[in-house]
Parts: C-alpha cells; structure tokens; sequence
C-alpha cells in the first residue's frame, strides 16, 4: 500500500501492519506542515526577536544575584523561540539534500525528531507517530518497542486588598508565603519591573500546565501572559499586587484557550488488528505532555486543610491531572485556584464572573468528581504526595538495566499483570501485561527479524514521579538517539502504568538528543 504525503507529494511506503496510513514522507515534511500552522499563532519574526534581545541583554544587571537570575530567565524563551526560527529556517525540505535523499535526511542519517501536527489535530498535539518512532511508518517504545503502521466549600478568609487598574476583571489576592511581597513598580522602572515578573515564571507555568496538561502550551501562554502584563504597565502608575495581576491574565488566557479547543479526555478506542488487552480503556488525552520536576516553584509553606493540600501536591501526577482535565475549564480553574493557589472564594468568584456561592458550588462539584474520579489506590486522599521510595528507585534501576540487556523476562517480572501503557498523542493503548509485552517482544528481541536497536536509559523526574529518558541506538549505527521518556507509576514493587512520551521535550528535561 502506498501513499502521497500531503507536503511535497513524494510516495509514502506502508509498512501494511495494522492502524492508519503515514500522512508524511518524513520528518522534515511533518515539521513544515507544523510550522504552517504555528505561523498562524503570531510568532515574533526574527528581526523582532533580535531587537529585543539586545534590549534585554542590554539591562541584565550582575548584581545581586537575584536580580542578575530573574534577568536571565527573562531571556530564556525568547532564545527558545530565536532557536526555533533558526531550526525551522535550516529545515526546509530540500535543503542539503544529496541525489535520491528524502527531505530531511542526510548521508546515512535517521529522519530528524522535530514535533509536528497532523490535519486535524488540535494545537499542542504532536504528529502521530510512536512514543518512540522516528517516522510514521516505525513506532519504537521500549516498555514495548513494537513496530506498526499508523501515522460550597468554607472561603479561605483572606484580607482582601486594594485593586490593580488592569485589563481584565478586578482580581487581587495577597500573595502565598514564600513568594514575593507585595511592592510598587512605576512605569518607568522597566527593570525592577521585570525582575518582580519573571520571580514568577515558574509559579505561573505550573498554573498554566495544570490547566491545560501541555507543557508546550503553558510555555506559550505563560510567555503570552507576560507580554500583555508589559504592554498594561505602560498604563499603569503601579501594580501593587504582581503575583495576583499575573495570575489573572494567565488564568484568563488559559479559559479563553479551552473555550476555544473545547476538549475532553474520552476513552481510547479499539485499534485494528491489534491486542490491547481485556481491560477497560483509560481516558485517551493527545495532548498530555510531562512536565519536569526541576522546573517547579519552591514550595511554599502549608497553609490548607489536608484535602486541599493534596490537591496542591498531587495535581501533577499524570493520573491525578488526567482526573482534573475531566472537569469543565471554570470548575477545573475554580478547584485548582482555590485548592492550589490559595485564592479566597471571593477572588475566584471575580476571577469567574460568578457570584461567591456559584464558585463555592463549582468547587464542591469539582472536588467531588476528583473524588470519583482517583484511583482506588489513594484510599485516603488527604494523605499528601511522597517522594519515590529507595524500593522505587531500585526498582527503576533494575527496569533500565534489563532494557540495556534486553532481558525481556526480567523487564516482565517488573511489570504488574494489570500493568496499562498508554503512548500520547498516539492512540495505542494496553491494559495488561500479557498485550503489553506481545507488542514489545518482537522489538526487544535481538534474534527477531522486528528488532529495533539497543536502549540506554538516563532516569530522570517528572509530574513528581519516577521516569527514564530512553535512547535507541538502531542496527549498523553507532550513535543513542533520543526516543521516548517513559513515565512510571509504581504499586506493590511493580510498575503499575506506563506513559510514553515522544522525544522533543528532552530539551526541557536538560537532556541531549544523543549520547555516544
């Protein structure tokens, strides 16, 4: 079976296993067709970029050591977006290209691993490949390197202070401790005014992240939040309150964001041809991402009741996330700002257009169906998140090791019968052992025709539970390249549930895209 790829109209080769068609030649083509769409959102031109770039480089101050940090992350994303100017400029199919090479190939080499989307994904979803693969027709994952053809609740008594003039609804809380206190900026004061916004860049991307469950969108709101915050400043004699003004504009970017995507988790639907297991479909999420557990805030100090404190610190494991992005967005935002952030029912209420018992009930409701919603294994939801245990670690070890050996009986001792893999944005799914390892063998296996390559795996953390970032060094190669990073839940000294992760936020991680 072949087919034309929807960017240059080369022939797509099909594999003829089971699953959809590849819709892209190669990897260079599904980045074009990403950057098209991309171009729509308004991404600064390079010259813009340059231009303030040296402004910002201009006014970085040395000292003191918080001010010289706060000035440099400032410049973090716009570099990124400079960085990815320059790649996609370097990408365009048909550029460097020898006699006979696809787009994106070189002498020898491996397609690139750049995200892109397909028609008629939603923005953040990345292009249908494997959690692994390197092209629409060779889906790689090490948990199973398998190789098929698809592309009323009581206010929180707070004193309620002065308002800020501000675009949006009047909407100021004091801020948590632990964060920074309340002071003047002027308009004129460019830098003291950048140093109090970027204090909370960690804080807000967090916010944003559990709103939406992409890391690539809270990055890009988060930015988008901080632009509009410079350009209000101008109108402003002072913001007296910077943590709550910039939580408003997020909150409201990320609410206008859903409304615009309108989308829910659903559950997974069988795949042709395939075995996923006899047990129910989990909730199937295309855009879920990880997020890295190096880039979270500091903790500020408890200040809810246990529930609540739960919230706060298990909103980031990928099944408690899973259960919030059930929610509608204003219940989602009501239960994550109240229980999360510290608002007062009052400010959720202005936040909310609602009135304070109309919030309280979206709360309520919203703590109810988290409720429903977690897994049995959280009996006791007040009981706050912990760190993974030296019996976790260990076993996380022994799980990289034997992916390095290829001992797949060793990796199936590790892994419960009941074990649930799940590969976002790609719509294979297993829920048991058994299915799980019957896509995988046949990759993992040296002696089979199937076998995809030797992995190395680094451990990393995400969503506040164990990973590893997996590289695949594939036959007659000499050089690990970036895969998947596999995100683990463990229960009773086994890995319960695996997510599989494509490999473009290795990068955010401070991961390489090969190891030697």
């Amino acid at each position: 079976m072949r087919g034309s790829c929807e960017v240059c109209g080369n022939p797509i080769k099909s594999g003829g296993g089971p699953g959809r068609t590849a819709s892209y030649c190669s990897q260079a083509c599904r980045q074009r067709a990403y950057r098209e769409r991309r171009r729509a959102d308004g991404m600064p031109p390079a010259r813009e970029l340059l231009s303030d770039l040296g402004d910002r480089l201009g006014r970085v101050r040395l000292a003191p050591g918080t001010a010289f940090h706060a000035d440099v992350e400032g410049l973090t994303t716009r570099f990124a977006q400079l960085r990815r100017l320059a790649r996609e400029a370097g990408q365009e199919p048909g550029q460097g290209q020898g006699p006979g090479q696809e787009p994106g190939h070189g002498p020898g080499r491996e397609p690139r691993q750049e995200p892109g989307r397909e028609p008629g994904q939603g923005p953040g979803q990345k292009p249908r490949r494997g959690a692994a693969g390197d092209s629409d027709t060779g889906r790689v994952t090490s948990a199973g390197a398998g190789r098929v053809t698809t592309s009323g609740a009581e206010d929180v008594t707070h004193p309620r202070p002065k308002s800020v003039t501000a675009p949006g609804p009047e909407f100021v809380t004091p801020p948590a401790p632990g964060n920074v206190t309340p002071v003047a900026v002027t308009k004129s004061d460019d830098a003291g005014f950048t140093a109090l916004v970027e204090g909370h860049r960690r804080e807000l991307r967090v916010h944003c992240y559990r709103l939406l469950g992409s890391y690539d969108e809270a990055e890009d709101l988060t930015q988008e939040a901080f632009l509009r915050a410079w350009r209000a400043k101008e109108t402003l004699d002072g913001v007296d309150n910077v943590r709550a003004w910039l939580y408003r504009i997020a909150t409201n970017l990320c609410l206008d964001f859903l409304r615009r995507q309108n989308r829910r988790p659903v559950p997974y639907e069988p795949v042709p041809g395939m075995d996923s297991g006899d047990g129910p479909p989990p909730p199937r999420m295309p855009w879920l991402q990880p997020f890295p557990d190096d880039q979270l805030p500091e903790p500020a100090a408890p200040r809810h009741e246990p529930d609540e404190q739960a919230v706060a610190g298990e909103t980031l494991e990928l099944v408690f996330l899973t259960a919030i992005q059930r929610l509608p967005p204003r219940q989602r935002a009501a239960v994550i700002l109240r229980d999360v952030a510290g608002w007062s029912a009052q400010e959720t209420a202005d936040l909310l257009g609602a009135s304070v018992a109309s919030a309280n009930s979206a709360v309520q409701r919203g703590r109810s169906a988290l409720r429903e919603a977690l897994p049995g294994r959280r009996e006791d939801w007040s009981a706050p998140a912990t760190a993974p245990s030296a019996t976790d670690l260990a076993l996380l070890q022994r799980y990289m090791e034997a992916a390095a050996r290829a001992d797949i009986d060793a990796m199936v001792d590790l892994v419960r019968e009941d074990a649930v893999l799940t590969m976002p944005p790609n719509p294979f799914w297993f829920t048991s052992r058994d299915a799980l390892f019957g896509f995988v063998r046949p990759n993992l296996d040296p002696a089979s025709p199937m076998f995809a390559g030797h992995w190395r795996h680094l451990p990393v953390r995400a969503n506040g539970q164990p990973a590893v970032a997996g590289y695949l060094r594939r036959p007659g190669t000499s050089v690990f390249r970036a895969q998947l990073i596999d995100v683990l839940r463990i229960e009773g000294g086994r890995i319960a549930e695996i997510t599989t992760f494509e490999p473009h936020l290795f990068p955010a991680f401070g991961l390489p895209m090969t190891l030697r």
